[in-house]
């Protein structure tokens, strides 16, 4: 659970993700559209692109720091979004375990996470097999993980770590492969639009939810989708 900040911390009023064993998507975000979450939003400039391009669509970021948690669920309301898109404090892996209902969620978005890069810092990786699960359990049959980095030895990273999970196919460009040339989505994280400017080589990732067999367990790999 993201820590309690003592109660005369400059951004203890952040918005955070609620306590308790279940936590419903609609609650926090009420509504009919799809939901799309992003998993640390930082400043927010992705969430406020995603919104202008994707108007129908309900938004979620989850930001640890709670000061940004804080700055961008303020603007989000001050432009008139906070009834469709919020930016909440929370650890993704923790909180995600708990948002409810399975097969929910249209896409998820991960936009050059995990700078760390000592071994000591290894536990604070956002992505692994628990967030992976989580994930599969929450994207709709068919949805989409977009993940994207500018360090090509954690695109390899991601790419081996998702590829060997059994709920997820790879939806690149080409049939089989998961790299896309090009983000596909109207929207760019700052770190993006950085990369871009700066002429860096950005990995991008794209795969699918493989439809949920009966009983709602996933497909191997090898079965036929029908």
């Amino acid at each position: 659970m993201v820590f309690q900040p003592r109660p005369n911390h400059p951004y203890a009023d952040a918005p955070r993700f609620p306590d308790g064993d279940d936590v419903s998507i609609d609650a926090l975000i009420p509504g009919a559209g799809p939901v799309e979450i992003e998993i640390g939003p930082g400043r927010g400039g992705f969430l406020f692109e995603r919104a202008a391009a994707s108007p129908e669509a309900r938004l979620l970021g989850l930001e640890i720091r709670l000061k940004w948690a804080a700055i961008v669920d303020g603007r989000l309301r001050k432009g008139g979004l906070g009834g469709r898109v919020r930016a909440l404090n929370a650890d993704a892996r923790e909180a995600l375990a708990r948002l409810r209902p399975d097969a929910s969620i249209t896409r998820f978005f991960l936009h050059f996470p995990d700078p760390w890069w000592k071994k000591r810092h290894t536990k604070r990786l956002v992505m692994g097999p628990a967030l992976l699960d989580s994930l599969a359990r929450l994207l709709v049959d068919g949805g989409e993980l977009f993940v994207q980095t500018d360090v090509e030895e954690r695109g390899a990273l991601y790419a081996d770590q998702i590829g060997a999970h059994p709920a997820f196919e790879p939806a690149g460009d080409a049939p089989g492969s998961p790299h896309l040339a090009e983000n596909p989505y109207g929207a760019r994280s700052p770190r993006e639009h950085h990369a871009i400017a700066d002429g860096l080589p950005v990995s991008r990732l794209r795969y699918r939810r493989r439809p949920r067999a009966a009983g709602g367990a996933p497909l191997d790999p090898g079965q036929d989708a029908g």
